[in-house]
């Protein structure tokens, strides 16, 4: 089979590689198509140190093609979602529930050989059954659906409240979006105003760019009062952690997903003056079935999220694209759905 092999940094390589075939417990899933994100182009430009070669790729959807001894949860020919992290079941942190903490978390695409390829293996237990009918273009966005699922279950979101999203990615849009189905209105602030129209059109209430100045007004406008009941903050910039603190009104919630790699300036007489509840919110537990029903309810749209798609072959032309101020998700397709 083909797969895209990194050697080294920036050394990725199409190449024949053996066909796979599934151990007990696990499952063969012939891929569709694999969003890339952010963590992907870190690893590809050396930013992000993994072992070589490596087949990267998280965000993976497809159709499993064959099963293991014991697996029973998947068979062939089911159109899955793959969880492509997954614990060391073990733990204390995993035998109390939590396994998205545990310190031996496996990453797909990142610690073991991932979805940029024409098949991946994979635990059965991780890939997420899903609707026949559920179209390619919606299911793709499972993963980082499920990641924005748990920060707006974190963070208590009720209907009738308002929340401001920090930020306008992937991450971000969906983000309004899933707020949007909860009943809240909501403001979507971002950098400049380049993507402001499209939290527009896909829900937002109001929007706000921070190239004027912090966004408070345009909280207290929405909110009518000191400022908004829930922040969800996506950037992963250490300016929005701090930005979260003043959008909040007091007594407010802030619910963090970014992952900056900085230390962000937070002004914690804030956080006490106002009570407010800062939350961590890291990947995922159990919110795939829920991000699956929201993608096939059509309560969540991404089909304006999805920018490029490229063919296994070019996967650089991918990368490429990624850096491009139009692009916000785009795809590899090793599947025969394959296209620019």
């Amino acid at each position: 089979m083909k797969a895209a092999v990194l050697h080294g940094p920036r050394d990725l390589r199409v190449e024949s590689v053996a066909a796979l075939a599934p151990e007990p417990g696990e499952a063969v899933v012939r891929v569709s198509a694999v969003g890339l994100c952010g963590t992907d182009y870190r690893i590809w430009s050396g930013d992000r140190p993994v072992r070589y070669p490596l087949v990267m790729g998280h965000e993976v959807i497809g159709e499993v093609a064959a099963v293991g001894p014991g697996v029973t949860a998947v068979a062939p020919g089911q159109k899955v979602a793959v969880q492509p992290n997954y614990s060391c079941g073990a733990c204390p942190l995993c035998l109390e529930g939590n396994w998205n903490l545990c310190l031996s978390r496996t990453a797909v695409g990142i610690d073991v050989d991932g979805g940029f390829a024409e098949a991946v293996r994979l635990p059965a237990h991780v890939c997420w059954p899903a609707p026949a009918e559920l179209a390619d273009d919606q299911l793709l966005l499972a993963e980082p659906l499920a990641v924005v699922v748990r920060a707006v279950l974190r963070g208590e979101a009720t209907a009738g409240e308002t929340a401001a999203v920090l930020g306008v990615g992937t991450l971000g849009l969906l983000a309004v979006q899933v707020l949007k189905s909860r009943g809240l209105r909501v403001l979507a602030v971002a950098r400049s105003r380049r993507r402001l129209p499209l939290a527009e059109a896909i829900g937002a209430d109001a929007t706000a760019t921070t190239e004027t100045g912090p966004p408070v007004r345009a909280a207290r406008e929405l909110s009518g009062r000191e400022g908004v009941d829930l922040v969800i903050e996506t950037a992963g910039t250490p300016e929005a952690v701090e930005q979260a603190v003043e959008l909040a009104r007091p007594g407010g919630r802030v619910v963090l997903t970014g992952l900056p790699h900085e230390p962000s300036s937070v002004h914690f007489f804030w956080v006490v003056r106002r009570e407010l509840r800062m939350i961590g919110s890291m990947i995922y537990q159990d919110e795939f079935p829920e991000a699956i029903r929201l993608l096939a309810s059509g309560a969540v749209q991404t089909g304006r999220l999805l920018t490029h798609r490229f063919p296994l072959e070019a996967i650089q032309e991918a990368f490429a694209a990624h850096r491009s101020p139009d692009a916000i998700k785009v795809a590899v397709m090793p599947g025969p759905r394959q296209g620019t």
